[in-house]
């Protein structure tokens, strides 16, 4: 499930710093609407993918491994490489880095759509992350150098709220899809990239920062990668393995020591990707560590519902993508109210309440059991849910963009993303070992207790990794098929409350972290940094979403 997290509305990039143009550009409209199309496009698959998992895991005879790598893939070469798609096209030029992400998005999805085994979707998907990570940061950066800064607000607010209803509209469109099959969700994004790359190339016109002539931070990009692989690899082995296992302890010994390393290299870094600098401003490190608690806790928790809703309780794809929709209306329709929550309470209150209310959302998901009522059992938890989420993340945005200079805001922005990204990266593999683990406990005392014939109790335990998706053999009588699927029923609904409690921990420590760190003057004083900008993010800007499906 993807987490939706704001991006905000300051640019750092070049043309930002000298104005960028001075004039409305004649094909605006067209500009806008190639830089919604493609970041949409992006929006929308991972939201829509996360719906189809249970399909393909069914279709594709998958571990529960292999479904957390198809998002994990696509996540984690999106947290380690947006930084870096930014710095890339401020150097090559916007137009061109954003067209190429484009295509490679579209041939990963074509790839995607023909895959054949999980091990290809996966391969793919990680290719798909490549894309994301230079078209999502382009598309913004491409407007703030092509509008005016008089007219740059209105069309980033316009790129905001466009791609925030095709996000919206993305599960349910991807539900429909689903019912032919799960492949369309993938090839629905050749047409829309076409269409992007023609209005890019004929209407849109190219800009770069001329005065970035300082070396890209590969190392960086190269560590981080690397580090948060290994460790994402060693956290999902673990699961089905034990942290005994060599297979674990070697990728995580290396996922560790490759972070370390990027945090000694860019502490001594000319142009880092992430300058560590930025953290030593006390409000832009609460921010941040609040932001990975609370984002943890939404994408690692909510990666679990549409298993629970279609596996357990025999939603349909549409109906499990219709079932968040709720979240996005009440962001989309209150978030102009909650920007305003800043100037009038100060950034604290709502970054206590707002947490706060998710957390009690997350408990509200814990308490759901085996009755399959949405408007009794679901409803009241993404109501509460998305109320908490929307008191915070506009508040959260603009308390991470006080705690720096003006000059720094780029880059500020450009790393609280990517610690977003991050969070949930790591997060659904950490929620994947505590569901795997309570499932794989509670399952083997269930099917015990029913004393079943050796090669039943064989065959089943064998699926244990598969979680619901285990298939229950043909030949067992109906009673015996019925208390086997009432003993996994059971196992996973225990494993859900826990992932559920967990959630709840963190946002909870999220509040806890406002209340102790986050500045509570009605008018944050901005500029505890004053450092030269040296960020190569410095073209992530405006406001971005990612909404629940989830990825």
């Amino acid at each position: 499930m993807a987490t939706p997290h704001t991006i905000p509305g300051t640019t750092n990039t070049a043309a930002a710093k000298q104005g960028g143009a001075t004039a409305a550009p004649p094909n605006g409209g067209w500009i806008l609407f190639a830089t919604i199309l493609g970041s949409s496009m992006a929006f929308i698959d991972s939201t829509v993918v996360n719906v189809a998992l249970p399909v393909l895991q069914r279709d594709l005879h998958a571990t529960t491994a292999d479904v957390l790598w198809v998002v994990e893939g696509y996540a984690l070469f999106l947290a380690a490489l947006i930084l870096v798609g930014g710095a890339l096209g401020d150097r090559f030029g916007r137009k061109r880095i954003y067209a190429t992400g484009i295509v490679i998005f579209a041939v990963a999805s074509a790839i995607c759509g023909i895959a054949q085994s999980p091990g290809q979707l996966i391969v793919a998907r990680a290719v798909q992350g490549i894309g994301g990570a230079l078209l999502t940061p382009g598309s913004l950066a491409i407007i703030s150098a092509t509008f005016p800064a008089k007219e740059r607000g209105r069309a980033i607010g316009t790129w905001s709220g466009f791609t925030t209803v095709t996000s919206a509209l993305g599960p349910v469109v991807g539900g429909f899809l689903i019912q032919f099959s799960w492949r369309w969700i993938f090839f629905i994004n050749l047409p829309l990239a076409a269409l992007a790359l023609a209005v890019l190339f004929i209407h849109v016109p190219e800009t770069k920062d001329e005065g970035e002539t300082g070396p890209l931070d590969i190392r960086g990009a190269l560590l981080a990668t690397v580090g948060l692989g290994a460790l994402v690899f060693g956290l999902i082995q673990a699961g089905s393995a034990g942290f005994g296992h060599a297979g674990v302890i070697l990728p995580l010994v290396v996922g560790v020591a490759a972070l370390a390393g990027f945090l000694f290299l860019e502490q001594h870094e000319r142009n880092p990707m992430m300058p560590l600098k930025l953290f030593s401003s006390r409000m832009f490190s609460a921010t941040n560590l609040l932001t990975f608690f609370l984002y943890g806790a939404l994408g690692g928790a909510l990666y679990f519902l549409p298993f629970k809703l279609q596996q357990l309780h025999g939603y349909t794809a549409l109906q499990s993508g219709i079932s968040l929709l709720p979240f996005t209306i009440i962001m989309f329709g209150l978030s102009r109210w909650a920007g305003g929550l800043v100037a009038q309470y100060g950034a604290r209150l709502p970054l206590v309440i707002g947490p706060t209310l998710a957390g009690i959302g997350f408990l509200l998901y814990a308490r759901t059991g085996t009755d399959g009522n949405y408007w009794t059992q679901y409803f009241p938890a993404v109501l509460v849910l998305a109320l908490g989420m929307t008191i915070t993340v506009s508040p959260l945005t603009t308390s991470v963009m006080n705690a720096v200079s003006q000059d720094r805001a780029g880059i500020a922005s450009g790393v609280n993303n990517a610690v977003a990204r991050t969070a949930s990266l790591v997060a659904v593999a950490v929620f994947g070992i505590i569901v795997a683990q309570i499932f794989i406990s509670t399952v083997t005392g269930n099917l015990t207790g029913l004393h079943l014939d050796p090669a039943t109790q064989h065959a089943m335990l064998a699926q244990r990794d598969k979680l619901l998706g285990a298939q229950v053999p043909a030949n067992v009588a109906a009673t015996t098929h019925h208390a086997i699927a009432q003993a996994l029923d059971n196992a996973f609904v225990m494993s859900f409350r826990v992932a559920m409690l967990v959630g709840a921990a963190l946002a909870f420590g999220s509040a806890l972290i406002a209340y102790f760190f986050i500045d509570g003057d009605l008018l944050p004083k901005r500029g505890e940094i004053a450092a030269k900008p040296t960020g190569p993010s410095r073209a992530l800007a405006g406001k971005a979403r990612r909404i629940p499906s989830r990825n």
